[in-house]
């Protein structure tokens, strides 16, 4: 009798087990959770149109020239040095618009600005009279015919350190009546701002150094520069700007610059 009750125990539990990994196997398979999506992080580039302002200021160093003084009531050939006091400097401001290409970390583009300079409305001068010339002269101040503003188209090309930017640039300047030439170089940093003001997609700031030489310095003036009096003589007589050819109008600007970028990011 106990052998029949345990042999039917031992049946059910394997009759019983039989089902269970059967109805084990009708159940459906749960899938593996999705991978998480992870935004790629843009990566910046240098690549676009720009359109900003820039503030500075501009130096001029002293001008020194040798002259032959010439006129009425002036010793023939009276020889010296004219010098320019105009080493002060003065406020440099304008806007620029250019364009950036990127390959790789070198960066190549084109610049426009004008500028607007404070060249101050007078220069004083001196005259220095050479060995064997007697007299006095007393210096004057006259008015400047410098323009009051100048431009360039320069070339740009640098290396760029993700959103740091070090390059040199040069090209054409100009005034309204001279053209030259313009050299310099300068660092920019696109700043980790999100204004994107006027559809910009990118802040930039940099400062900028400029050495700007223009063909002739327009210094003529109608007024004297000062008056002369010969030794032994008692009249004071006026001294005009001679005419000078082929000079230069140089001076440097340092400034800061902020650039509104449009284009990939």
């Amino acid at each position: 009798m106990k052998i029949r009750i345990l042999g039917l125990l031992a049946t059910t539990a394997l009759t019983t087990a039989g089902f269970s990994a059967a109805s084990a196997a009708d159940l459906p398979v749960r899938s593996a959770p999705p991978a998480p999506v992870i935004a790629a992080v843009p990566v910046f580039t240098w690549t676009g149109f720009y359109v900003g302002g820039n503030a500075g200021w501009g130096f001029r160093t002293e001008d020194r020239e040798p002259v032959v003084l010439s006129g009425p009531g002036i010793p023939a050939g009276l020889a010296g040095t004219l010098n320019f006091d105009d080493d002060d400097g003065g406020f440099v401001g304008g806007g620029q618009i250019g364009y950036n290409y990127q390959t790789g970390n070198f960066v190549f583009g084109v610049e426009a600005d004008i500028q607007w300079r404070d060249t101050g409305d007078d220069e004083d001068v001196t005259f220095s009279p050479g060995v064997g010339n007697t007299g006095v002269f007393v210096p004057g101040t006259f008015a400047s015919q410098e323009p009051d503003w100048f431009g360039t188209v320069r070339a740009r090309a640098g290396v760029a350190f993700d959103r740091v930017l070090v390059y040199a640039t040069g090209g054409l300047a100009y005034t309204e009546d001279n053209t030259g030439w313009t050299a310099g170089g300068g660092v920019e940093w696109a700043l980790p701002t999100n204004w994107n003001l006027f559809g910009s997609n990118a802040v930039t700031f940099g400062v900028e150094g400029l050495w700007v030489s223009l063909d002739q310095d327009d210094d003529g003036s109608t007024g004297p520069i000062g008056t002369f009096t010969p030794a032994g003589g008692t009249t004071p007589v006026n001294v005009f700007m001679p005419a000078r050819d082929d000079d230069e109008n140089e001076f440097f600007v340092a400034r800061a610059k902020l650039n509104f970028k449009f284009g990939t990011y």
